[in-house]
C-alpha cells in the first residue's frame, strides 16, 4: 500500500526568487490592468491603482504562495454590469461607485473568511462556473472588437456593437487590426520564445513606438495622471443599496477563480491551503482597493501561473508586484500614446482560452441536470448582458433546483 505524503506549510521567508517573480508579474500586470480597467468602464489609470495597495494588502495573509491578485477580466465585466445604468462610464460618479462596489466585495469576503464560511464557494458549482465563464468570455471578446477593428460603433448592447463592427468592413482600420493581431500573437505565442517572455509588455512598447514613429491617428489611451492614488473613503453611501447584491455576487464569483487556482497549486505541491484565510486575504485586497479609489479585484490564473513558473516560493512575491507598480505610477504618462487596439488585443488574448465548448457540452452529455445548469447559465449570461451578475444568480438557483430534485429522486428509490 502506497504511503500518503503529508501536507506541508508554504515557506514564509522571502528570497531573491520572490523578488524576481514579483517583478516578472508586474511587467505583465501593467498593460493588463489598464485593459481590464477599460473593460470595467473606467479610465486606464484606475487599473494601475488597483494593482498597488490591493496586492500589498493581499500578501499580508494570503494562504497560497503563488496566487497573484489584481484586476481580472471576469470581475471587470461583472463591475461593468453592476454599475451600468447607475452612472456614465468613466465619470466621477462612476469611479466613486466602483470604489464603493470594491468595498462591498471586500467586506463580504472578510466576513466569510472570519466566520469560516469558505464552504459557500461550493455554491459556485462546476456547471455554473463553466457556463458563466464561457459566455462571459464571449461577451468580453465582443466588447473589444470595436477597438481591435478600429471602428467607432454606435451605442448599444455588447453583442449588437460587435455585430455592427463586423458588418461594416469599410470602417475597419488596417493599422488597428494589425496592432491587435500582433498583440494577440505576442501574448499567446510569446512563451514559445521563452517561458518568461512578457508578450503584453512587448506589445505595449511596440504600440507606443508605432504611435511615435508612424503618427498613428487611431484612438489612444489619452491622458494618464501621474502620482500616487488619493486615499480615503469619500464614497456615495446613499447608493449602497444599489450595489450590495452585485457586490455579494462578485465576492463569490471572483473568489471561485482564486480558490480554484490556489487549490490546484496546493494539491500539486502537497501544501496546506485555507479557503477561509484566502477569503480574508482577498477581502483585505478589495478594501484596500476601495481606499485607493480603485475597483473590485480577484485572483488571476495567468499571472499566478507566471508567478509560479518564475520561481516564487512565498506570498511575498505579490507584495513585490504591488510595490513595483506603485513605483511606476509617477512615470505612467509614458503610456498616453498607447493605441487602444493594443489593449483590446491584450484582453482578447487573455480570455480566448476561457471559452470551453467541449467542457460545456461534455457536462450536458454526462448529466442532464448538469447540462441544464451549464447551458442555462450560459444562455442567461448572454441574454442578461451587461447585468451578468444576475445570470450568476440564475445559475446558482438552477444548480440548487437540480440538487433538490436529485435528493427527491434518491429518497424515493
Amino acid at each position: 500500500m502506497e504511503k500518503s505524503v503529508p501536507l506541508t506549510s508554504p515557506p514564509s521567508r522571502a528570497g531573491i526568487a520572490d523578488l524576481l517573480a514579483g517583478l516578472s508579474v508586474a511587467l505583465v500586470l501593467i498593460p493588463q490592468s489598464m485593459a481590464y480597467a477599460k473593460l470595467a468602464g473606467l479610465p486606464p489609470h484606475i487599473g494601475l491603482f488597483a494593482s498597488t495597495l490591493p496586492l500589498i494588502a493581499a500578501a499580508l495573509c494570503a494562504s497560497s504562495p503563488y496566487l497573484q491578485t489584481g484586476p481580472v477580466a471576469m470581475t471587470s465585466l461583472l463591475t461593468l454590469g453592476a454599475l451600468t445604468g447607475l452612472a456614465q462610464p468613466e465619470s466621477a460618479d462612476y469611479l466613486a461607485l466602483a470604489a464603493l462596489l470594491a468595498l462591498v466585495v471586500g467586506v463580504t469576503r472578510l466576513l466569510l473568511g472570519v466566520l469560516r464560511l469558505g464552504l459557500v464557494t461550493y455554491l459556485m458549482t462546476d456547471p455554473v462556473v463553466t457556463g458563466f465563464t464561457s459566455a462571459a468570455a464571449i461577451l468580453i471578446m465582443c466588447s473589444q472588437l470595436p477597438k481591435a477593428l478600429g471602428v467607432a460603433a454606435p451605442d448599444g448592447g455588447v453583442l449588437w456593437r460587435a455585430g455592427w463592427s463586423l458588418g461594416h468592413p469599410g470602417d475597419w482600420e488596417f493599422m488597428a487590426i494589425l496592432l491587435a493581431a500582433v498583440t494577440m500573437a505576442l501574448v499567446l505565442r510569446g512563451r514559445r520564445i521563452h517561458r518568461f517572455f512578457p508578450g503584453a509588455l512587448v506589445a505595449m512598447t511596440g504600440g507606443i513606438l508605432c504611435t511615435e514613429v508612424t503618427g498613428y491617428g487611431g484612438p489612444t489611451v489619452g491622458e494618464v495622471p501621474t502620482g500616487l492614488p488619493t486615499l480615503g473613503l469619500d464614497l456615495p453611501w446613499d447608493q449602497l443599496g444599489s450595489v450590495v447584491v452585485a457586490g455579494v455576487v462578485i465576492a463569490l464569483v471572483g473568489f471561485a477563480e482564486a480558490a480554484s487556482i490556489s487549490r490546484v497549486f496546493a494539491t500539486e505541491e502537497r501544501q496546506r491551503w485555507s479557503a477561509d484565510r484566502e477569503f480574508i486575504s482577498q477581502g483585505l485586497a478589495n478594501v484596500a482597493g476601495a481606499v485607493a479609489g480603485a475597483f473590485p479585484v480577484g485572483g488571476s490564473f495567468s499571472r499566478s501561473s507566471l508567478n509560479r513558473l518564475a520561481g516564487a516560493r512565498t506570498r511575498w512575491s505579490g507584495l513585490v508586484t504591488g510595490i513595483v507598480v506603485l513605483a511606476f505610477l509617477p512615470f505612467a504618462d509614458v503610456l498616453e500614446t498607447l493605441p487602444r487596439a493594443v489593449l483590446g488585443g491584450v484582453v482578447i488574448a487573455a480570455v480566448l482560452g476561457l471559452i470551453q465548448p467541449r467542457k460545456l457540452f461534455g457536462l450536458a452529455r454526462a448529466s442532464t441536470g448538469d447540462g441544464v445548469v451549464a447551458l442555462g447559465t450560459f444562455a442567461a449570461t448572454l441574454a442578461m448582458a451587461p447585468r451578468v451578475d444576475r445570470a450568476v444568480l440564475v445559475g446558482i438557483m438552477l444548480a440548487l433546483a437540480v440538487r433538490a430534485r436529485r435528493r427527491r429522486v434518491a429518497s424515493t428509490d
